[in-house]
């Protein structure tokens, strides 16, 4: 005989009715009592029978996640692979599945969303980032669909959902983590304006200056075209031409991972920062100081803000903030003299 939801309240410590509550997503449930049950599940092997659960209620049990960009950047770059894992892991507890999309433009976004609400394939939709006027949102909005956003959306999409960490904050940390061992020459290096995640870690790197006294100069900031290393090689290259910065603090690893490789081919040293943790930054030599964004959170918080809203529409929950923490490794280190020394 297989595992029941009677077996599952046994082991929890708690009635069968609250295991049906944590099944459906009730807010009303605290995390605790959540987190216990859902542990309960997984030892005992236990899964919300998802067929009966779909006919009963006239859905899919699906969820329809879009991936922007090629297969070969999603393996390069491991956030979308950390948040995946984390919008596995809560849809699979609260027993939905995940139907994935890959797409290389905006345009085959909006055409795997119109494929996915024409033909009721999915019950909501993740996106895995946060654009200005985002044809995306525009069409989900237009159309009502349930969805929810990894990054903070424009206040214009009404509907949005969102999960995202203070970006602005985050990056005030860190270059305040420069300031406070007495540089003030402090670079930027981000992505497109295009991204609001971009916008708003700018915003909290000027913030940090300003708070000092300290004028930010333009000539310190480089926008690049994208994320990927070779853009942050040649974002390096600028940024020394424009006159030497005393620090950088890069919007992304990858970004500073190819300033790194630029540095390292002229013999020079700079205390370097980038953001998102990726493990590839924690083998570089020095090893990269980095701002941990926490992506599998983001990923389970998209997850279950979404299923939330689909099981209950009277939740009042529409958005949540996950932590950040600074890792500091030795790229950050500030040598004697700060005058150029070799990276080891």
């Amino acid at each position: 005989m297989g595992i029941t939801i009677k077996d599952v309240a046994e082991k929890a410590g708690v009635a069968p009715s609250t295991v049906s509550r944590v099944i459906h997503n009730n807010p009303k449930i605290s995390r605790d009592t959540r987190d216990r049950v859902r542990l309960a599940m997984d030892e005992l092997g236990y899964h919300p029978n998802a067929a009966a659960r779909s006919l009963a209620k006239g859905k899919t049990q699906t969820l329809g996640l879009i991936i922007p960009d090629s297969e070969k950047n999603l393996f390069i770059k491991p956030f979308i692979m950390q948040a995946m894992r984390g919008l596995s892991i809560q849809a699979r507890h609260c027993g939905y599945n995940i139907l994935y999309s890959f797409v290389c433009s905006e345009e085959e976004e909006v055409e795997s969303l119109e494929q996915f609400v024409s033909q009721n394939i999915v019950d909501g939709v993740i996106l895995t980032t946060a654009r200005d006027d985002d044809k995306s949102m525009v069409y989900l909005e237009k159309k009502r669909f349930p969805y929810v956003v990894i990054g903070r959306p424009d206040t214009k999409y009404t509907h949005a959902l969102w999960v995202d960490n203070d970006n602005q904050k985050a990056m005030y940390d860190m270059v305040n983590h420069f300031l406070n061992k007495g540089l003030r020459r402090i670079a930027f290096m981000g992505g497109p304006l295009t991204y609001r995640v971009t916008r708003n870690r700018l915003e909290g790197y000027k913030k940090a200056l300003k708070e000092r006294g300290i004028t930010p100069d333009e000539t310190l900031i480089h926008l690049a075209d994208d994320f990927q290393e070779a853009d942050g090689f040649r974002g390096m290259e600028v940024l020394l031409s424009a006159g030497k910065p005393e620090a950088v603090a890069g919007a992304d690893d990858y970004l500073i991972i190819g300033a790194l490789s630029l540095l390292k081919q002229k013999g020079l040293f700079l205390p370097v920062s980038g953001f998102n943790n990726t493990a590839k930054g924690s083998f570089l030599s020095p090893a990269l100081t980095t701002m941990d964004i926490q992506s599998e959170e983001l990923g389970r918080k998209a997850a279950d803000l979404l299923i939330g809203t689909l099981e209950n529409e009277n939740t009042p929950l529409r958005n949540y903030t996950v932590e950040t923490r600074l890792i500091e490794r030795l790229s950050s280190q500030v040598q004697p003299d700060n005058s150029g020394l070799s990276i080891p």
